[in-house]
């Protein structure tokens, strides 16, 4: 008798659906890690700027800022859809720390509108320290949550900790390549010292950290970096490091900003052959004990995947329509 549902109830629409959506769950996050990180990278950036300057860089992200917080709530979404246990395990055994890091995104948050609510020095200097601060404390403490859950140890262990550095560094440079890819003169000067920095900082964070998982070897993460995607992981963050750096140094900063988003991707890549398939390394939970039933499977993937095309588009045109540079006064002034 032929199901009378064009879904099938029980098999999966292709027998590697769930890694499938494993693939859709890291590439959210590294959606995340690319776009919001520059955001982070700017408001610690922020910190070393006159009242000009700080307009500027204000005025250049302001545009997408809202928009590249999507993907935060992408990632959570597509984690929850894909694999539940996997999401309450997360937010449950780092409490804590995911309460810690939404107060960090509300400070980030409501700094600069509460900036522009007084003219007063004072008070404009603390909404800028608060800004800095929810902007550098927040990928700090994303970046030990995600160390903590790839090598299931707890969140103040060494591995969890250089991740945190490595992702605040990371942070840096792109919100750094982005605004020396906007602006120009001594703004943008400033940004390549700012940015080349960080990248060395990350790569010497990423080496002391892979030097410490190879010998502590938790969750067998130190077996698995000698793997070819491993490697070849590790190799893409050298290359687009080093290459950032020349192009920093070359003036081209569109190309700069490109390998800092290449940079992420590889970090996640890094994160997701560590995982992969072993979700959730604290409990040993592997891709098919945690992932939903074919049938909820299917349903997601017809009605959820064509929503998170729509919203790459959209992230196309955003990014196109404010391509320009900017200055105090905003875009195309």
């Amino acid at each position: 008798m032929t199901d009378p549902l064009l879904i099938p109830v029980d098999r999966y629409l292709v027998d590697s659906l769930p890694s499938v959506w494993f693939g859709v769950v890291m590439f959210t996050l590294a959606m995340y890690v690319a776009l919001d990180g520059m955001d982070f990278g700017i408001g610690m950036l922020f910190a070393t700027r006159d009242e000009h300057d700080r307009e500027t860089l204000l005025a250049a992200f302001g545009p997408i800022w809202d928009a590249n917080e999507v993907w935060l709530v992408a990632f959570g979404t597509t984690l929850l859809a894909a694999f539940p246990p996997v999401y309450s395990r997360l937010l449950s055994e780092h409490y804590l720390v995911a309460i810690a890091i939404v107060m960090g995104l509300l400070v980030r948050g409501v700094a600069p509108e509460l900036r522009e609510q007084r003219d007063d020095r004072d008070w404009q200097r603390s909404c800028d320290r608060l800004f800095v601060f929810g902007s550098a404390i927040t990928p700090l403490l994303l970046g030990t949550l995600v160390g903590s859950w790839v090598f299931g140890t707890d969140v103040f262990t060494l591995p969890s900790l250089l991740t945190g550095v490595a992702l605040v560094a990371l942070c840096v440079t792109g919100g750094a390549s982005f605004l020396a890819a906007k602006t120009s003169g001594s703004l943008a000067d400033e940004m390549t010292r700012y940015g080349t920095v960080s990248t060395g900082v990350y790569l010497v964070a990423v080496v002391v950290l892979l030097a410490v998982v190879s010998v502590a070897d938790p969750a067998n993460a130190g077996s698995v970096l000698t793997t070819l995607p491993a490697v070849t992981a590790i190799v893409a963050s050298v290359a687009f490091g080093a290459g950032g750096i020349t192009a920093a140094r070359r003036g081209r900063h569109r190309l700069w900003f490109a390998t800092s988003l290449g940079l992420s991707f590889a970090l996640v890549g890094l994160v997701a052959v560590l995982l992969y398939p072993t979700i959730y390394p604290a409990s040993g939970l592997a891709i098919g004990a945690v992932v939903v039933s074919p049938l909820a499977l299917n349903v997601t993937t017809v009605l959820g995947l064509p929503v998170l095309l729509l919203v790459l588009w959209y992230f196309v045109f955003l990014y196109r329509t404010f391509a320009g540079p900017v200055d105090g006064d905003g875009y195309g002034s």
